[in-house]
């Protein structure tokens, strides 16, 4: 068999981001409609405001200042987009900071399969103004969610996936038996037992590949449990 070159493998890389990206694109879509639903709403509402046959400015002001947050969030939500791209340089992110993103893109569609996330309490606080900043936060989010989807696509049963922090830089992820009898927060039987199977699962060798192109350690003790670097490796002179 003749083995992959340099250019194929970061090819491999790119369509397992790739992949990634199409998994958490749904709940990037639901961040960016609500505003625009609120948005709609406000408007709809200050149009009658400014119709009636007195205007009320307390009522148009807080109309006003809705509009105004719900555009706000929407251009987090665009900036969000643009930072999915692989940028050389950027602000950085902080451990607890990457925990709680990737988390929140992908328990939705977790929990739709009664696959539940759950993360250390160290992990759960906002102390990402007082941790350390990691560099690359674009490729961290895609590493630490591959990780996420590796776990996910290997569970074969109803189960938690727990993360928690290893030293000052690093990541565990493992499984833990779900006890909850199938609860699937809240959703419908049917609406499990309906959820297609992906085609395109994260196996161990794509996990490997997309760290190696990015340029971090990962290792993978088994199908559930994988350890994460979130610093670059150092490449041997």
């Amino acid at each position: 068999m003749m083995k992959a070159s340099p250019a194929a493998r970061s090819w491999i890389a790119a369509g397992v981001r790739y992949e990634l990206l199409t998994r958490v694109l749904p709940a990037l879509r639901h961040d960016m409609v609500g505003p625009v639903s609120v948005m709609r709403m406000g408007v709809l509402m200050l149009k009658r405001q400014v119709e009636a046959p007195t205007i009320d400015s307390q009522a148009c002001n807080e109309r006003v200042a809705l509009i105004d947050a719900q555009v706000a969030e929407l251009l987090d939500g665009v900036r969000l987009l643009r930072n999915w791209e692989l940028s050389g340089t950027d602000e950085g992110i902080a451990r607890s900071e990457l925990v709680q993103m990737c988390v929140a893109l992908l328990r939705p569609a977790f929990s739709l399969q009664g696959i539940q996330l759950e993360m250390d309490a160290t992990l759960e606080e906002p102390t990402a103004d007082t941790e350390e900043r990691l560099p690359r936060a674009s490729a961290l989010r895609y590493l630490l969610l591959c990780g996420l989807n590796f776990i996910h696509d290997a569970c074969t049963d109803e189960c938690i996936i727990r993360i928690e922090p290893e030293g000052e830089h690093g990541l565990v992820l493992h499984t833990v038996p779900s006890l909850d009898g199938g609860v699937h927060d809240g959703m419908p039987e049917s609406t499990v037992v309906h959820c297609a199977p992906r085609r395109l699962a994260i196996d161990a060798v794509a996990l490997q590949n997309l760290a190696d192109d990015l340029g971090y350690e990962v290792h993978a003790d088994s199908e559930a449990s994988v350890r994460v670097s979130l610093i670059e490796r150092q490449e041997k002179a």
